[in-house]
This record gives C-alpha cells, sequence and structure tokens, in this order.
C-alpha cells in the first residue's frame, strides 16, 4: 500500500479522516476501560474502535448519501492499522495477514452489531465481540452495551450531512 501512495500520491478521502478521528476518540475515552472494564490493552483499543466504528458505518448506510463516504472512511481504519501493527513492529511479511484478520473481524462486528440492533439488545454482542470470553462483571458489560447503543441514538438523530462533516456528537 505504501508503495502506491509514494507513486500515485494519497487518495482523497474527503471528510472521512476527520470522522475518523472522531471515532478514533470517541473510542479511546476513558469510560469504557473503567467503567466498562474493556481491557486497556491493543486488542481492547482494537476491539472499542471497531465498535465505535461499526456503529457510525451503519448509521451511513442507511442513507444513499452516506454509502460512498462510508468505504473512505473504512479505508481510514485500514491505513491506520496498517501504521498501527507497523508501528508496533510487525514486518511486511504479515502485516498482510493481521490486517485480512483485522478486516474480517469488523466485517463480523459489522453484522454482529447489524442483527444486535434489529433485536433491541446488544449485550450479547458486547460479550463476544469485546471480552472474547473474558467477562467482567454484569454491570460492565450493561455499560458498554447501554452506551454503543446510546450513540446508535445519537447517530440516528444527527443529519447525514453533519457526520460527513467529520462530526461526530459524543
Amino acid at each position: 500500500m505504501r508503495m502506491f501512495q509514494r507513486l500515485f500520491g494519497k487518495p482523497d478521502r474527503g471528510t472521512a479522516p476527520l470522522l475518523y478521528d472522531q471515532v478514533v476518540a470517541l473510542g479511546r475515552a476513558p469510560h469504557w476501560y473503567a467503567q466498562g472494564q474493556v481491557p486497556d490493552t491493543i486488542d481492547g483499543r482494537f476491539d472499542m474502535i471497531a465498535a465505535v466504528l461499526a456503529m457510525v458505518l451503519l448509521r451511513l448506510e442507511t442513507e444513499l448519501a452516506g454509502i460512498a463516504p462510508s468505504t473512505a472512511l473504512a479505508e481510514c481504519f485500514i491505513e491506520d492499522m496498517d501504521s498501527q501493527l507497523r508501528e508496533i513492529g510487525i514486518g511486511d511479511v504479515v502485516v498482510g495477514k493481521h490486517m485480512g484478520k483485522m478486516m474480517g473481524m469488523l466485517g463480523g462486528r459489522l453484522g454482529a452489531f447489524r442483527a444486535g440492533l434489529a433485536d433491541g439488545s446488544l449485550r450479547s454482542v458486547v460479550e463476544r465481540n469485546i471480552y472474547r470470553g473474558q467477562l467482567p462483571e454484569a454491570g460492565a458489560i450493561d455499560h458498554v452495551a447501554a452506551q454503543l447503543l446510546a450513540l446508535r441514538h445519537r447517530l440516528d438523530d444527527a443529519p447525514v450531512t453533519d457526520l460527513l462533516a467529520g462530526e461526530l456528537s459524543r
């Protein structure tokens, strides 16, 4: 990917990088790790950023104007994860495998959160996708599920134009 960027320059992703920065900031909010007891590890932070990103991507897909920009937002995630892997010392030879796994995890979360939202409960989705089998106390799980559901409601109330302008309400 870096070779193509050097040859052709960075693609214009419009305002997606602004929105992605907001997604990362929200995914790193201390309450996830304190009240929600999400492990404050590389995996835990990935899980929260991916969960918040899934909420945003699912919101964007509800309107025609949000579909193409959602692709640019996903590309920001890919670029960030590639950079993070390289920063922690993962070499070129295996970065692709790790990226494939991460993209599969994001895709799985999109499907799981979509189903959870349709059922009206995110608890089981959170248990499987945030805590990875290491469940904390019930109140922590409830906190994360409730906060993600509240985020989705805020996103539903926000005009897609605001989101596309990089404005993600907290």
